[in-house]
């Protein structure tokens, strides 16, 4: 029988945790993941309607894309808020995993699926998600040994970007050394002046497994004092926003339109409406910290946009459509619901439980 574990496997392969941004709480959030996931429930968010249905079906595991616990807590207790619901699922024995950035920058997650939605063509990434604090570990390593010392490492945590493993980078160069009384070098001769050759191994892990990392690197490596670096890094981010073209220009007004009508949403328009728009970027969900990287763009449309962000918008020349928060996520989450069920024994949809606090 397929596990919460298994499922997050499969999970990681659609929408990778490490490439979720730094401050988001991906993954499993509640449960055990050796637990059975013989019925697995998707939702946009753990609403308490959501967590109803997801009872009455007999969900093991609920996939949501919106995180339900966003800020750590200090008690699980029954009650009407977000900790309330939480303490409902488990007491159902209902696991939870949640995807959010991950699934909105992977190729083919909710910020593709969204430019499918509103037609653009040629789309690129943009605005880049940083993940969560990374280190680079480099060591000096005789190049007979390098496979072995970057395999150690590898199986401590290092090495990972995106869904590819094993990942380093290699350089030979020469190691010079005096090795000094009492010592025993692995190479060269005590008390003189050594040259080896040697390949620089660097390898990149998330900074919760450094101290990991390093005790499988100097474990593996043969010198008596290995030497090897660690730097602080910002590395791999996934990318939160796309840009593309319309295939005809047409006027900001008519544009917002057709999103009101591709999102299901009452739309929020700023600038002038008669302008002609042809060069669209799209964010789903808050894109407001996304708008300085947007500046190809004649309009940007994602949600969440205030007062000040919108006049900084215009300030630079681009137009802004705000179809709501959760009406730029709906592409993605459907496309979230098509893959999982592909992927599990049986799957419940939740994703038409409405996650929109804003009504009409």
């Amino acid at each position: 029988m397929m596990t919460v574990g298994d499922v997050l496997a499969r999970l990681d392969r659609i929408a990778p945790f490490a490439k979720a941004g730094g401050w988001d709480p991906v993954g499993l959030q509640l449960g055990d993941a050796a637990a059975p996931a013989a019925i697995v429930g998707v939702c946009h968010e753990v609403t308490p309607l959501v967590v109803e249905r997801a009872v009455a079906a007999g969900v093991e595991l609920l996939v949501s894309y919106h995180p339900l616990l966003f800020r750590p807590t200090r008690r699980i207790v029954a009650g009407p808020d977000a900790v309330g619901r939480a303490h409902t699922l488990v007491r159902n024995g209902v696991a939870l995993a949640v995807v959010h950035t991950a699934y909105d920058v992977v190729p083919g997650g909710a910020a593709d699926a969204l430019a499918d939605a509103l037609g653009l063509e040629d789309f690129t990434p943009f605005g880049p998600n940083w993940g969560a604090d990374a280190v680079k570990i480099v060591a000096f390593v005789p190049a007979e040994d390098a496979d072995a010392i970057a395999a150690a490492m590898a199986s401590a945590g290092a090495g990972r970007i995106g869904a590819y493993t094993g990942c380093s980078f290699r350089a030979a160069g020469v190691g010079t050394f005096v090795a000094g009384p009492g010592t025993d070098p692995a190479t060269g001769t005590a008390g003189a002046s050594n040259a080896e050759p040697e390949v620089r191994l660097e390898m990149i892990a998330p900074a919760a497994r450094k101290h990991a990392v390093v005790a499988a690197l100097t474990h593996a490596h043969r010198y008596e004092e290995p030497a090897y670096d660690v730097y602080a890094v910002e590395a791999n981010a996934g990318f939160i926003g796309r840009q593309g073209t319309l295939a005809h220009p047409r006027r900001l007004d008519a544009f917002a339109d057709e999103v009101g009508a591709a999102l299901d949403s009452a739309v929020r328009i700023a600038g002038d409406r008669s302008r002609t728009v042809s060069r669209v970027a799209v964010v789903p969900g808050s894109g407001r910290t996304a708008l300085r990287d947007a500046s190809a763009a004649d309009v940007i449309v994602t949600g969440d946009i205030g007062h000040h962000d919108a006049q900084a918008a215009l300030e630079r020349g681009i137009a802004v459509i705000d179809p709501g928060h959760a009406a730029t996520e709906r592409p993605g989450v459907a496309r979230l619901y098509a893959a999982v069920a592909e992927r599990v024994d049986a799957a419940v949809d939740l994703t038409a439980v409405e996650a929109d606090p804003w009504r009409a």
